[in-house]
Order: C-alpha cells, then sequence, then structure tokens
C-alpha cells in the first residue's frame, strides 16, 4: 500500500510542475477566466486541486494552442493586401518598360574599345 501513495505523490508532483511551467510560458492574453498571475498563485498555493483548475478553466483553448504561429507575423495581419503575380498587371509592366527605355537613353554611352 505504501508504494501506491508514493506513486500518488509522484503524478500529483508531476502534474503540478507541468501545470505550474504551462501557467507561466502561457501568454497572458491567452488565460481564461482570471489573470495570469492569480493563475500561477492558485497552481503555486493548491498543487491538485490548482493543477485541476488551470486544466479545466484556465488553459487557452485547444484550437488556439494548436496552430503554430506564423514565421512571419505580419503576413497574418488582418487587412494586408496579398501582392498579385505582376504578369498579370499591364499597366505595372507598361511603367517597367518605360523606366527600363529611359534608363537605356540616359546611360553613359561607352567609348569603342580598341
Amino acid at each position: 500500500m505504501l508504494y501506491l501513495s508514493e506513486a500518488i505523490s509522484l503524478v500529483t508532483l508531476v502534474l503540478w510542475l507541468y501545470c505550474l511551467f504551462d501557467v507561466i510560458t502561457t501568454p497572458d492574453v491567452l488565460c481564461r477566466n482570471l489573470p495570469k498571475i492569480a493563475w500561477v498563485v492558485i497552481v503555486l498555493i493548491f498543487p491538485l486541486i490548482g493543477s485541476v483548475a488551470w486544466l479545466v478553466a484556465g488553459r487557452p483553448e485547444r484550437a488556439q494552442s494548436v496552430t503554430q504561429p506564423s514565421a512571419f507575423p505580419e503576413y497574418d495581419r488582418p487587412g494586408r493586401f496579398a501582392a498579385t503575380n505582376p504578369d498579370d498587371d499591364e499597366e505595372f509592366l507598361r511603367r517597367c518598360r518605360e523606366r527600363a527605355e529611359e534608363q537605356r537613353r540616359n546611360a553613359p554611352k561607352k567609348p569603342p574599345e580598341s
């Protein structure tokens, strides 16, 4: 019977450490129902009950925690215009050709090689 109480204690310790680490590493804005500091205090003071409460009522929703943050968050910004294919924009191509012709006309002439 002594082994059972030791196993329960070990499981409680592992759960408590996991939840404490999870609370600390969760961004403030994703904590539910209470501020992050309140969750840290609850999990620290009440290891078993606080850990279960964090998992049930405080942890971010699964859909938010599963999604990987983008390597380029500016691409996820709402209202960001996606680049279009320049080959589809006749006006863009016309301006590029005009600019290239102007640069050719303004370029200094090379003397003939001897």
